[in-house]
């Protein structure tokens, strides 16, 4: 495989180097472009132009279409695999950056990952080499980069559990600087860089996985469908068994999968929001122990399911608003059908968020990033 070889493995991807300063520039002006339709580079097939657009393929270029940006005068907005992103119908203003950059390093259990590598593949190369670590991710699609932004996770696992460093650059002064996991502030579902949207890009992530090591079962779901003693590959391919089924996978001729994949986050509220939202299931005539919830009794949280939520408040898998609509097989999926609006996709998403406030008293958080925000 190319990027799993036993021993470190270079791939001239421009990790490493602090002398960004002495290198000549790398990014040409007529690799600029303008109006470039950015649609067709997100899954959901939603939104317009951007004004001005560049594919950088490493750190030094990136830093160069920043300085650009920055001497032009106008905002950046940074684009990954776009799988979790949303285009306003309007387009993005200023300059559009896609992460292209590619490459992984390997030293043992270490692994050095560019932002612009595709993660479903990151995650095979893995349990192709024994790697245990990230196997509950598989199928998962977009960049690596993406990853820590949203600390991913799927299946009873997180990228948290094995990154031990991110190399960005700070937005401030166009610095290459490398955060710590414990700088990283992750939490479910989020990380100091959500927390700070625009001050740092990723352009590598740091891995330390378990050569040899058991995959992960802890998931009810996984654990049913897998036996014991399942292999890295087995519980591998079960995932993505189940996601297809769920038409979490990209899929062209699955019309459910033009997707931003979960479009809302499970509710984690404190014992006070959550005993209101178990009364309010009970008067509904729903046995509380019928309802969905895992507490974390150290921080005295309870995590809700969404999707059940959303069912509950009358929002069937199915249920479609002229060319937007949810998946028909996962609640949690909003699917655009074809020649629709962003503007259609957001009211619906609103018309949710509205209908199980109402009926539960917690407000969901859409998980996908619009654009230029």
């Amino acid at each position: 495989k190319r990027a799993s070889q036993a021993g470190k493995q270079t791939s001239g991807s421009g990790h490493g180097s602090n002398r960004q300063a002495d290198r000549p520039n790398v990014l040409e002006l007529s690799m600029f472009q303008r109006d470039v339709p950015l649609a067709p580079l997100t899954t959901l097939g939603l939104g317009g132009s951007a004004d001005h657009f560049v594919a950088v393929t490493d750190e030094q270029a990136l830093i160069e279409a920043l300085r650009w940006a920055r001497a032009q005068k106008l905002p950046v907005t940074i684009l990954g695999g776009g799988s979790n992103a949303v285009v306003p119908d309007e387009g993005v203003r200023g300059l559009v950056v896609q992460l292209a950059m590619s490459g992984v390093e390997r030293d043992g259990a270490d692994l050095v990952v560019a932002a612009g590598e595709n993660w479903d593949r990151f995650v095979s190369d893995c349990v192709d080499q024994e790697l245990a670590g990230v196997e509950c991710l598989a199928g998962i699609p977009g960049l690596v980069g993406a990853t820590p932004i949203q600390n991913v996770g799927a299946y009873g696992q997180e990228v948290a559990e094995t990154i031990t460093r991110v190399r960005c650059i700070d937005r401030r002064d166009l610095s290459v600087v490398e955060r710590s996991n414990a700088e990283c502030g992750f939490a479910y579902r989020h990380s100091d860089f959500k927390e700070n949207p625009g001050r740092f890009i990723v352009t590598h992530v740091h891995f330390r996985l378990t050569p040899g090591g058991a995959p992960a079962r802890r998931y009810g779901e996984l654990s049913r469908a897998t036996k014991e003693d399942a292999s890295l590959s087995e519980v591998r391919d079960m995932i993505v068994a189940l996601r297809r089924r769920k038409s979490m996978v990209l899929d062209s001729a699955d019309p459910n999968s033009r997707s931003a994949g979960s479009f809302f986050t499970n509710p984690i509220v404190g014992a006070e929001q959550a005993a209101a939202l178990i009364a309010r299931c009970v008067d509904a005539g729903i046995d509380e122990g019928d309802i969905p919830r895992w507490p974390d009794e150290a921080r005295g949280q309870i995590k809700f399911a969404a999707a059940w939520l959303i069912e509950r408040a009358e929002f069937v898998r199915g249920t479609r608003r002229e060319h937007v609509g949810q998946s028909s097989v996962h609640a949690l999926a909003l699917v655009h059908y074809g020649g629709g609006t962003t503007t259609e996709l957001l009211a619906f998403a609103d018309e949710i968020q509205d209908a199980v406030q109402e009926r539960f008293g917690v407000r969901l958080e859409r998980e996908p990033r619009i654009l230029g925000g």
